[in-house]
């Protein structure tokens, strides 16, 4: 019987680990890095240990310092959850070795999976179909497309598309460079890529007295850059007789590593109803949600269970209805999807009906690794939350999560929240019509479109102005109860400029007897304001908008309405002049690490030109020359970290070259610069 559990990971899924053991009446342990010190995982634990250091080289990552948490703090047994040292063989090991039980597969079954080549031969040999493994240098015309693979890769790091021959050898280089760097191990392979195939995985969960579930299959097709978004059960492709064969070829995997706990196969379908064998995720999946809503099983209960050598019943339940997870990143779509940091101001998913664990009926569930008030740094994936709904049907399941992740108020980071909801209400979504190439498809820059729109952006600004005038009100000596910029006889209009997604907006207004005058803003009249609510008849129909501010004194007002989320930035009067920045200059678009430097002080470089690489949140970030010119300064060197802002370089422009914000429509102008003056562009890597 397991007396005390440490869980060596951090975030959502050590929250999740935790609820679990609170149910069981199993103590816990939390470990946490000097960046997650105020973390909800290190708060929720009965016992938290510090791991010194922010990197996941120096923290997570350290299995000696994870085991030797667990002894300080007499925990008897460790739990990996997902990434980090989850697929670890030798941390396995060396747990069991120092007198733990170990919640996860043997660590030869974790070994035999660790490289996908090596897998792939294991499982051809087991009767499992696979893709034809090609070797890099051997690859021809006649093999394209195709994907490079990372060896011993996982989460899309390590994977590149290659359709033209020209673009493999550097394809296959940088595969191998963000391969070494996420898992100290820089080998790859290729395999042919299959067009318009599905992702299709199923969950397994195995004793150690022979007994192998198949508990059905999840659809992840859904990807973007070859990272996993939604997820769902069961999959709207796969028949009765397809599950069959998908389940008998995930239990005949399982038995030939001699597998025992939770774990996934996946595989990937193509349309004429072939599927072949991916890999092996030897841990729980970061989607097993939506198995464990329709199924009806606690999975990290049966982990524990079976590593305590329970046997599992010889059939596994009955699913029941259908289940969608969506997975909440911090990312700027705007910015070509970079990574977000800083403060979650807010953080509130109306209507949940379970937080890490099964709704009592169909329903919504929240796991979230943050809330309100919590730091999202940079050293670690930005999956901020998982929130999946159930229903009796997919339609059901899908129109439930689409009114959580619009009703969602999400303040101080941006996210891929709006691009979530689209797709819950796109047609071929909710057709069943998903493939790995869906976003590009329908389009990823119509599906990722701010929910509000030019409309509701204006309202938002005049109800952040109206808002900020009664706290004005509220906060003054004398007369606190009149409403601000009142006059008995007509007066000169109070007048707020916001920045907003799309630019400045103006907002003229006064109030009088006869009520709201707004200038361009026919037909609304103001019912009600407060310093956090303000509520408008718009053609006799009523909105309310709820308005709050960052408090950090950067000037940002977040207003959600029933139109849509707006993150708007109030604008001074008069400029600082510290704002502002020489023409030509580069910013850090966000914290992270000089990993590359691609040019030299002097140097003449083209437009889009890489000039250096940023690593942040476990991903590559390519920093190109917005315009043709000279590099006149260059302040940074490899190994260097900076701080959002920083000033990277100069460019000076060449004579015959156009100014950076007309020189490509993807140069983004640094909101405080003048005009000319380009925050630098940044093109991800593939994210965790």
């Amino acid at each position: 019987m397991i007396g005390t559990l440490l869980v060596a990971n951090r975030g959502e899924i050590a929250r999740r680990v935790f609820r679990t053991c609170r149910d069981l009446g199993v103590g816990t342990v939390a470990v946490f890095s000097d960046a997650d010190e105020r973390a909800p995982h290190a708060a929720e634990a009965d016992a938290a240990v510090r791991l010194a250091g922010a990197t996941p080289a120096e923290t997570y990552l350290r299995g000696d310092l994870v085991i030797a948490a667990a002894q300080a703090a007499g925990a008897d047994a460790v739990h990996p959850g997902y990434g980090f040292l989850s697929e670890n063989a030798g941390f396995a090991r060396s747990v069991i070795d120092a007198g733990l039980t170990w919640v996860g597969p043997p660590p030869a079954a974790i070994e035999a999976m660790g490289s996908k080549i090596e897998a792939k031969k294991l499982m051809a040999a087991a009767g499992v179909p696979v893709l034809p493994e090609l070797d890099p240098d051997a690859v021809t015309e006649a093999d394209l497309p195709i994907l490079v693979k990372a060896s011993a890769g996982g989460g899309g790091r390590g994977m590149r598309v290659v359709r033209a021959l020209a673009d493999l050898p550097e394809a296959v280089a940088a595969a191998r460079r963000e391969a070494q760097s996420a898992f100290g191990d820089p080998a790859v392979f290729c395999e042919p890529l299959l067009e318009k195939a599905r992702h299709i995985e199923v969950q397994i969960l195995a004793d150690r007295h022979g007994t192998v579930w198949a508990l059905g299959e999840r659809e992840c097709s859904v990807q973007r850059r070859h990272q996993k978004i939604i997820e769902e059960a069961p999959s709207p492709a796969v028949s009765a007789e397809l599950r069959a064969e998908l389940c008998t070829a995930a239990v005949n995997a399982a038995e030939a590593i001699g597998y025992e706990g939770a774990g996934t196969v996946e595989f990937m379908l193509a349309g004429d109803g072939r599927f072949f064998f991916l890999e092996v995720n030897t841990r729980l999946q970061v989607e097993h949600p939506v198995t464990e809503c329709v199924y009806g099983l606690d999975l990290v209960r049966l982990q524990i269970e079976v590593a305590e050598g329970v046997p599992l019943p010889a059939e596994p339940p009955a699913p029941r209805g259908h289940a969608i997870e969506v997975r909440l990143y911090a990312e700027d779509p705007s910015a070509d999807w970079r990574p977000g940091s800083g403060t979650l101001h807010t953080f509130e998913v109306p209507d949940v009906d379970a937080a890490f664990t099964i709704p009592p009926s169909y329903g919504l569930r929240l796991d979230s690794g943050v809330e309100s008030g919590s730091e999202v740094g940079i050293h670690y994936d930005p999956m901020l939350a998982k929130v999946i709904a159930w229903g009796p049907t997919r339609t059901a399941a899908a129109r439930r999560l689409r009114a959580a992740l619009t009703g969602a108020r999400v303040h101080g980071v941006t996210t891929n929240r709006d691009l979530l909801a689209r797709v819950m209400a796109e047609p071929a979504f909710l057709r069943g019509e998903t493939h790995t190439g869906y976003l590009d498809e329908i389009g990823l820059d119509v599906l990722a479109a701010p929910l509000a729109g030019e409309p509701a952006v204006r309202l938002s600004a005049l109800a952040a102005a109206l808002a900020d005038a009664a706290a004005n009100r509220q906060a003054a000596r004398v007369q606190a109860g009149l409403p601000s910029g009142w006059r008995n006889v007509p007066s000169r209009p109070q007048h707020k400029s916001y920045e907003g997604p799309d630019g400045i907006i103006e907002v003229s207004y006064r109030l009088t007897r006869d009520g709201l005058i707004a200038g361009g803003y026919d037909g609304v009249r103001l019912v009600a304001a407060t310093p956090g609510e303000v509520t408008f008849d718009i053609d006799g129909v009523r909105h309310l908008f709820a308005v709050r501010t960052a408090g950090d004194g950067d000037g940002r007002v977040f207003v959600d309405s029933f139109l849509g989320p707006v993150t708007l930035r109030a604008l001074p009067r008069f400029a600082d002049p510290s704002d502002l920045v020489a023409p030509g200059s580069l910013l850090a678009p966000m914290p992270g690490t000089v990993v590359r430097v691609e040019t030299e002080p002097g140097a003449a470089v083209a437009e889009g030109q890489t000039l250096l690489v940023l690593e942040a949140m476990k991903m590559e970030h390519r920093i190109a020359a917005p315009a043709g010119g000279t590099v006149a300064e260059l302040n940074v060197v490899a190994g260097q970290q900076v701080e959002a802002g920083a000033l990277l370089a100069v460019i000076a422009a060449s004579p015959d070259a156009a100014s950076p914000d007309a020189a490509s429509p993807d140069a983004a102008t640094a909101p405080t610069a003048e005009a000319g003056n380009a925050e630098a562009q940044t093109s991800e890597g593939t994210p965790a």
